[in-house]
C-alpha cells in the first residue's frame, strides 16, 4: 500500500491543489495502488501558530509516504521529515491529475523548506 497526501481547497477529486500545507483546506489521502482516497479536513487551518507541524503529525500518523503541495515551512520540513514522509513542492492543478503525475514518476522530493515560517497566515 502506498499512500500519498495531496493539499486541496476543496475536498474530491475535481479540487485544486491548496498551496499550503500547514493551512490548507483539506489533505486528500490517497492509496495509489487501490485507488482510494480520503478527504480530511484540516483542523489547524486557523491556528494562531504551530499549524505546520500540528499538520505534519496529522499526516504522518495517517501513515503517508509522500505530501505533495504547493509550499512548505520549515516546521512542517522537519516533522515531515522526522517522520520519514518525503516532501514535493510547487505542485498545482488538479488533484485528480496530481495524483496521476505522481504515479508517473513525474515529481522529485524537496530537500528543504519552499517558504520562511508563517507563510500562508494571511488569508
Amino acid at each position: 500500500m502506498s499512500k500519498i497526501c495531496i493539499t486541496s481547497r476543496g475536498e474530491d477529486l475535481q479540487s485544486e491543489v491548496d498551496p499550503r500545507f500547514g493551512r490548507c483546506a483539506y489533505f486528500i489521502i490517497a492509496d495509489t495502488e487501490s485507488g482510494e482516497c480520503e478527504a480530511v479536513r484540516n483542523p489547524n487551518i486557523d491556528s494562531s501558530g504551530g499549524a505546520g507541524i500540528q499538520s505534519g503529525q496529522l499526516i504522518a500518523e495517517k501513515g503517508v509516504k509522500s505530501v505533495l503541495t504547493g509550499n512548505v515551512g520549515p516546521n512542517a520540513y522537519q516533522t515531515l521529515n522526522a517522520a520519514g514522509v518525503s516532501i514535493i513542492t510547487g505542485v498545482s492543478g488538479k488533484v485528480r491529475e496530481v495524483i496521476e503525475k505522481y504515479k508517473n514518476g513525474k515529481f522529485q522530493s524537496t530537500d528543504g523548506p519552499s517558504v520562511d515560517s508563517h507563510f500562508g497566515m494571511g488569508k
